[in-house]
């Protein structure tokens, strides 16, 4: 039994990819069809289990993408678009094919059995395939959509000095000294990020290493960080119990 999601937001569109589907796999079930990122993101924050996703880019309220950014999605991604401009974007997320609307059944078919080779190749060799991307090495995420005011704003990681909560709003700053605030929880946040360049350095702060100028002792037995961005007004302390693993990580080692 193959378990697929379709995400698509055209009637037809998704009544073509069920007939095909359905000519070249007896044996599959289609568990949800979701229409929207909003939806998307309901859906998959569930953690629901598939074997495989058919995923459109342009929704009616956003680029697909947005779902996996917000949810933890380890299925194989086959892209269906009528647009050629993502395909470099899809294989940032966990996609094994890109096919071009108006799909047909050669396409489809192609596609298929790339997942069942890499399904069976996988298997094989004592891997799930849903485990694709951590033997391959996972791409890191470059950037991540933030909030000023109305604007919602596409930030590079590499420009923010650190995050921080603050009654119960996550917010970070940027290199610019600029506040945004992120709608995700603190916790979410740094399982997104790159551990090498992200620490959590206690129940408020995630820090970029970028930025730390340098640390000192604090009441003996804690240490206090210094940005190398004046003028940002925030005293980052880290207790005696998280100090050695922030100098291990600072320290590379």
């Amino acid at each position: 039994m193959l378990n697929v999601v379709i995400i698509e937001d055209e009637r037809l569109a998704i009544n073509k990819l069920k007939d095909i589907l359905l000519e070249l796999v007896p044996d599959i079930n289609f568990i949800a069809v979701i229409t929207s990122v909003e939806e998307g993101i309901a859906y998959f924050s569930q953690f629901p289990k598939q074997d495989i996703i058919f995923c459109d880019i342009h929704l009616t309220d956003g680029l697909s993408f947005e779902i996996f950014n917000n949810c933890q999605v380890d299925a194989p991604l086959i892209f269906t678009t009528a647009y050629d401009e993502f395909i470099m974007k899809a294989f940032e997320y966990n996609s094994i094919d890109y096919l071009l609307k108006p799909v047909n059944v050669q396409e489809v078919s192609k596609a298929v059995q790339k997942y069942r080779l890499l399904q069976q190749h996988f298997n094989q060799a004592s891997v799930k395939l849903t485990n694709l991307l951590q033997y391959i090495g996972v791409p890191k995420r470059s950037r991540i959509i933030v909030k000023k005011g109305l604007e919602n704003i596409a930030l590079r990681l590499e420009e923010i000095v650190l995050f921080y909560t603050e009654n119960k709003v996550v917010y970070l700053v940027d290199r610019h000294r600029c506040k945004y605030i992120y709608d995700r929880n603190l916790s979410i946040s740094e399982s997104e990020l790159d551990p090498a360049v992200f620490f959590r350095v206690n129940r408020k702060y995630i820090v970029n290493i970028n930025f730390i100028k340098s640390y000192k002792t604090f009441e003996r037995v804690k240490l206090i960080i210094e940005l190398s961005v004046p003028d940002i007004p925030h005293q980052i302390v880290i207790s005696q119990e998280t100090a050695p693993d922030f100098k291990k990580w600072l320290s590379g080692i």
